[in-house]
């Protein structure tokens, strides 16, 4: 993989070619002079004092902000990489390892899988599947991260305040964080969430600016919006009807979502679109009235969404009634508030297929406390911690089943292995892994 110069100004850019990936370490840009105005210790970084490893860092960070024309680097106080357990993020912090990095600002991380749980509950996984989260889960231990193993860092382990400036990946994380919060995070990748991590720095450009956080599109709700799920319906849609990336701000929304609610409609949207912030009027902190929500901006865009809108999304990825394999929930990862509703479904029943909730061991621990691991684990569920269901040779007795799951996220991960999920509300999900089938 050879990295070649390209820029303005003097400055450069990062353009990886995959036919000379063994010659990244040797080939790392050379750098010029950066129109950038760095600091003396962020130049120190960029030239090497602080080892070869925060320097490949501090390169690509400077390479991004160049990009988006950033003036300047800010420091960061938390990160969260999601980590995926393959081949080309494995590759990624190897290599800053090998070099000597070392987090400045230690992150949280995405899920991995609990090898042992399956093993013993699911199926003897394979080697290649052992070897890449064992190599990934170490890699990311010794570089300093935080293993917390979870998607949804933002409700309890890694939790921003308001206008605090952070590198978040994930696709529920960033939304989050930047709407329902109000911290201030640019979509990062894996990787430059995990360069901003080991250099504690990211450019100042995109969603850290008080201007790019104003409204540009918005966007009235006329469908009657009540439950967690139809948050996810609702932000499934909106990047149907619209695919820009300019922030929307969301009116017409007359009931508070939960935290589960605001979770899955960052993460939809996220799923189907690309929103990294968005607005909801009267309840998200930015927006107490759409004249704040837009600072000032015109509307760009106005966009209608009306109950018909909803339901032929509904239709579009909801999928027919019919028998089932297995049920799975937890992507993002569950809450303890939806364990509880799981637990008071199966509570004295028996489900007919397998049942998963994937979510944080705190969580899991937490279940154990209240008595919803046992009613669930004597209903013939599991709840899995610290697991993805995206970690392909961890999941294979399931790929060309049926499933049933409550978010269409989790659906479309699975469509590249050819197995088929009817998308349902939860407790209807619930219900459904109880009979071995959906049914209208």
């Amino acid at each position: 993989m050879e990295p070649t110069a390209a820029g303005k100004d003097g400055g450069w850019a990062v353009q990886f070619h995959c036919d000379q990936l063994s010659t990244f370490n040797k080939k790392i840009i050379k750098v010029r002079e950066s129109y950038m105005d760095l600091t003396r210790y962020e130049k120190e970084m960029l030239d090497g004092k602080y080892g070869k490893g925060t320097a490949m860092a501090m390169k690509i960070q400077v390479a991004i902000g160049e990009t988006f024309d950033a003036e300047r680097m800010v420091d960061i106080t938390r990160a969260h990489v999601a980590l995926s357990a393959q081949d080309a993020d494995l590759w990624f912090v190897e290599k800053l390892l090998e070099n000597g990095a070392f987090c400045k600002v230690s992150p949280t991380v995405n899920p991995s899988i609990d090898l042992k749980y399956l093993n013993d509950h699911l199926c003897e996984i394979p080697k290649a599947g052992v070897d890449i989260v064992t190599s990934t889960n170490e890699a990311y231990k010794k570089i300093g991260a935080t293993l917390t193993f979870n998607c949804t860092p933002y409700l309890i382990q890694n939790v921003p305040v308001f206008g605090e400036i952070i590198a978040f990946s994930e696709s529920s994380a960033t939304p989050y964080a930047n709407s329902v919060i109000g911290a201030r995070s640019n979509r990062e990748s894996s990787q430059s969430a995990l360069c901003a991590a080991v250099t504690g720095k990211v450019p100042l450009y995109g969603l850290l600016l008080d201007k790019n956080r104003k409204a540009e599109i918005l966007v009235k709700v006329e469908a009657d919006i009540q439950s967690d799920f139809d948050y996810q319906l609702l932000g499934w849609c909106y990047p149907e009807k619209y695919k820009g990336l300019e922030v929307p701000v969301f009116c017409g929304i007359k009931k508070r979502p939960t935290p589960e609610g605001y979770m899955n409609f960052g993460a939809q949207l996220n799923t189907s679109g690309a929103v990294s912030m968005y607005h909801i009027q009267g309840f998200t902190p930015e927006a107490p009235t759409l004249e704040e929500a837009f600072g000032g901006n015109s509307v760009k865009k106005s966009i209608t969404i009306t109950d018909e809108d909803i339901d032929m999304v509904r239709k579009k990825l909801c999928g027919e009634p019919g028998k089932i394999d297995f049920a799975m929930f937890g992507c993002p990862h569950f809450t303890i508030s939806q364990v509880k509703t799981v637990a008071e479904i199966l509570d004295g029943k028996k489900t007919a297929v397998p049942l998963w909730i994937l979510t944080s061991s705190s969580t899991k621990e937490l279940a154990g406390r209240m008595g919803f691991l046992n009613i669930i684990q004597r209903a013939g569920g599991h709840i899995i911690p610290n697991t993805c269901i995206d970690v392909p040779p961890c999941w294979y007795p399931y790929y060309g089943k049926t499933g049933v799951t409550d978010s269409p996220k989790c659906a479309y991960y699975y469509e590249i292995r050819k197995t088929n999920f009817i998308i349902r509300p939860l407790k209807e999900s619930v219900e459904a892994a109880i009979r071995g089938e959906v049914i209208e």
